[in-house]
């Protein structure tokens, strides 16, 4: 990769400060996407895009401002960092702004962490994918069309730089590659998918098992009835149970915590999931989709214990809230181009539990097997739960009839304080987990 846009940088942070900021940090984000999508069998739409986008935040003592700019041109840097220095002059104090203090100093790069794949597919390869997703949906009996496949790539190049001494740099590439199939007809339509992506191209699924899988997901959901309404154990396949995850990195991010808008902000240091559950933030894990050498601010990332044998261990905190709340920042902080940081986690996982799925289901008389969550009405604040769902009937252990147009409620402390994972986790995702059950959920149905 050239050096210029290193340069240029630094030079639109040496430009901010001689226009009067006391700091000011900048960030610059060039992406590259490439796709095709097919639907019986012909080519639908093709498409490709070159984007960049640079961030400069100032600071003039405690007030900050962002300009933004989708180019990086060293003619327009003069008037960009003035009218920057000009905003924060007139904006409030903020007494928790600032660069931060933990920042690296020096360079970083991503040498370790293989996220770049410099075998880039040409459209007839992404044409070939899709199709190839597509013809195998379709080849599954009970297919009665498509609702399209697809495949992609992208690349990004991520620049960040501080007038404290930081600067990095790293590139991403991403291959995905989904399909959409339709079962039945008129009012029994149903329709499902799958779908996968990997920094590499050799990781990735191939595209006849995404399909094959879209299809055989789709059939499977013909004919659904609605279970009885009533207390029920669930049990969340992988593809949704990550859900857990995602309301558990939304309560202990940084921001709500200092706003006291959480249902976990008084539970640090306590037992909130059962002795056995381990949850991991690890921006560090090669070829993680959600891997990256550095957070927005500049720190360098690290592996960390989000909850340890069921006990909540941290907070996600950006800077910001790290002085709000009177600690150390722990480097999540994630970043736009026309935005403040903010904390936000990466290659999350829940560590696998010691029973294979059907151990984990075998005892359940009746009970919902989930695969797909709809709406969302869930209350941050108390950890109120509600959502639609459709699935499986699980019947004497086993999996039964198809099920839909049902709410799953309850109160997330208490599903997390009765769900059991079991041990079939994988890593296919940025935030990955394996199946999960929780008993006791308030089923609305028939």
């Amino acid at each position: 990769m050239s050096s210029e846009p290193l340069d240029l940088i630094s030079t639109l942070i040496a430009r901010a400060r001689a226009a009067g900021a006391d700091a000011a940090d900048a960030i610059y984000v060039s992406r590259t996407a490439h796709g095709a999508q097919v639907r019986n069998g012909r080519t639908e739409d093709l498409e490709r895009s070159e984007t960049c986008d640079l961030g400069l935040r100032v600071f003039v003592g405690q007030r900050a401002a962002i300009v933004s700019a989708t180019a990086l041109d060293p003619t327009r840097f003069d008037t960009l960092a003035e009218r920057a220095v000009a905003m924060a002059r007139v904006v409030p104090e903020d007494r928790f702004a600032g660069l931060c203090d933990a920042a690296e100093k020096g360079f970083a790069d991503a040498t370790g962490l293989d996220l770049f794949d410099p075998a880039a597919p040409g459209t007839a390869d992404l044409v070939d994918r899709a199709r190839a997703a597509e013809d195998a949906a379709l080849s599954v009996a009970g297919i009665s069309n498509s609702n399209g496949a697809s495949a992609s790539f992208g690349l990004s190049d991520i620049i960040l730089m501080t007038s404290a001494g930081f600067s990095g740099r790293y590139a991403r590439t991403s291959h995905s590659v989904s399909a959409s199939a339709v079962a039945g007809s008129g009012t029994k339509m149903v329709r499902d998918y799958d779908y996968h992506s990997a920094v590499h191209l050799s990781d990735l699924e191939d595209a006849a098992l995404i399909g094959r899988n879209a299809g055989e997901r789709t059939v499977a959901r013909l004919n659904p009835v609605r279970p009885r309404t009533g207390r029920l154990p669930i049990v969340l396949d992988p593809r949704i149970s990550t859900s857990m995850l995602g309301h558990l990195s939304g309560a202990i991010n940084g921001i709500a915590i200092a706003r006291g808008t959480s249902f976990l902000k008084d539970r640090m240091g306590e037992r909130i999931m059962p002795a056995d559950v381990t949850i991991i933030d690890d921006p560090r894990r090669v070829r993680g989709p959600g891997a990256r050498p550095f957070d927005g601010e500049g720190m360098l990332t690290a592996t960390r214990t989000l909850v340890e044998d069921g006990v909540l261990k941290t907070w996600a905190l950006d800077s910001r809230s790290a002085r709000q709340l009177g600690l150390a920042p722990t480097g999540c902080a994630s970043r736009g181009t026309s935005g403040p940081p903010a904390p936000s986690l990466g290659n999350m996982h829940m560590r696998p539990g010691r029973l294979t799925p059907a151990e984990l289901m075998a005892d359940i008389a009746e009970g919902i097997y989930v695969t797909e969550l709809m709406g969302s009405a869930i209350n941050g604040i108390t950890g109120d739960y509600s959502r639609g769902a459709a699935g499986f009937m699980i019947r004497d252990g086993i999996l039964a009839e198809p099920v839909a147009e049902l709410t799953v409620a309850g109160n997330l402390n208490d599903m997390f304080a009765r769900l059991v994972p079991a041990s079939d986790l994988s890593f296919r995702m940025a935030t990955n987990a394996p199946t999960i059950r929780i008993d006791d959920m308030m089923i609305a149905g028939a």
